[in-house]
């Protein structure tokens, strides 16, 4: 992934494109294929494939608690990022009086839920200025009755990295009780995740961290598994399943075991693992040293040829995605496709992708088409 034999070995069709796109669809590496076939070739064991199933799902948790930072038994799967927002909204108590605080940064997923929880909590949201959440416009919308603070590390519109430890301290000091959630997923497998001690994080497994679709991860750190108890139907998530009270109780499983309901998604999990041995592999702190320095090249660049950013340049605290303005998103869309390069469009803006399989030649062939383009 970092050098050119091992990007040319597992990532054979960026040999044909240009591709910044990572933040909407990652690219897998050739290893996703084939535990693809490896699934196959368990599946078709009926039954005795079940115990190759679970001896996929542990390592796979294993790999992947190692990418992040934390234990196998903090770290579970679902199926998506969606699936695991409305199953924390069923982990959380609210009562009459209480408050949640959103942010406009955030992905749908991690908002619409809160909009249509029982309990009917007020929701509060954090509206960015410039691109950037301001401290002083959150400490305004906390206090006691916070049951929930959501937002996300890396912002899937701007690319706004949020700086994690002053943010959390003012959550902690002013809304002791609220649960801490953090979507990781523009975050995880790109950046050093220093946001470890929230209360729960989830990340697609599609993106950045190079798996497929159907996948989620989610991870509750031990500090919040008593905390957080998912009360939803299903088996696997069930300490009771099938015992003989089962028909009139259920026990959920506490922490990071409940969000896993059903048979885990195991094609994504057997591809995820495949993703995961990558950036184990190279290591993200790695990736992150060879990616950052090409995100302040596309950020210049792009200020030399005169478009803004959404979001500004934070040395030292960047992520992946840098989005700028402009009212021709769609021709420079357009144009950059013509030169074989793949980036976002929508509503106003261009949104680019630089991971750890990101070359300096990706970012020039960008800013010369941009440049050809304003001719």
């Amino acid at each position: 992934m970092l050098n050119d034999t091992d990007r040319e070995r597992d990532f054979p069709s960026l040999s044909e494109m240009v591709y910044l796109n990572t933040a909407a669809e990652g690219i897998p590496p050739r290893g996703a294929g084939e535990a693809l076939q490896r699934y196959h070739s368990h599946k078709i064991k009926g039954m005795d494939g079940r115990i190759l199933f679970a001896r996929e799902f542990d390592a796979c948790r294993e790999e992947t608690a190692a990418l992040l930072g934390l234990s196998a038994d903090e770290v579970s799967f679902c199926s998506s990022t969606s699936e695991a927002y409305n199953l924390l909204a069923a982990a959380i108590p609210f009562s009459p009086g209480d408050n949640l605080l959103i942010t406009n940064l955030d992905f749908p997923s991690g908002v619409t839920p809160w909009l249509q929880t029982a309990g009917q909590p007020e929701v509060r949201l954090w509206e960015h200025h410039n691109g950037v959440l301001d401290l002083d416009g959150l400490s305004a919308l906390l206090d006691e009755r916070t049951r929930l603070v959501q937002v996300s590390l890396v912002s899937f519109l701007t690319g706004y990295r949020l700086e994690w430890a002053p943010f959390r301290d003012l959550v902690r000091a002013k809304a002791p009780q609220a649960i801490l959630a953090v979507d990781v997923t523009q975050a995880a497998g790109r950046v050093v995740l220093d946001c470890l001690d929230a209360d729960c994080l989830f990340a697609s497994t599609y993106k950045w961290l190079l798996g497929t679709h159907g996948g989620c991860v989610v991870a509750v750190p031990n500090h919040a598994r008593e905390r957080i108890v998912v009360r939803a139907g299903g088996w696997y998530n069930l300490a009771n399943a099938f015992d003989n009270d089962r028909f009139v109780r259920a026990e959920p499983f506490p922490g990071v075991r409940g969000f896993t309901v059903g048979m885990p998604s195991y094609p994504a999990v057997y591809a995820l693992r495949a993703g995961i041995e990558v950036l184990n592999r190279e290591t993200v702190a790695a990736i992150a040293n060879h990616a950052d320095p090409l995100v302040a090249r596309l950020h210049n660049g792009l200020s030399d040829l005169g478009y803004l950013t959404l979001s500004p340049h934070q040395p030292g605290n960047t992520g992946g995605i840098v989005a700028m303005k402009t009212q021709h998103d769609a021709a420079i869309h357009v144009h950059l496709l013509s030169r074989g390069i793949h980036v976002m469009h929508q509503a106003g803006r261009i949104r680019f992708a630089i991971h750890g399989y990101t070359r300096v030649g990706d970012i020039d062939a960008v800013l010369a088409a941009l440049a050809e383009f304003e001719e």
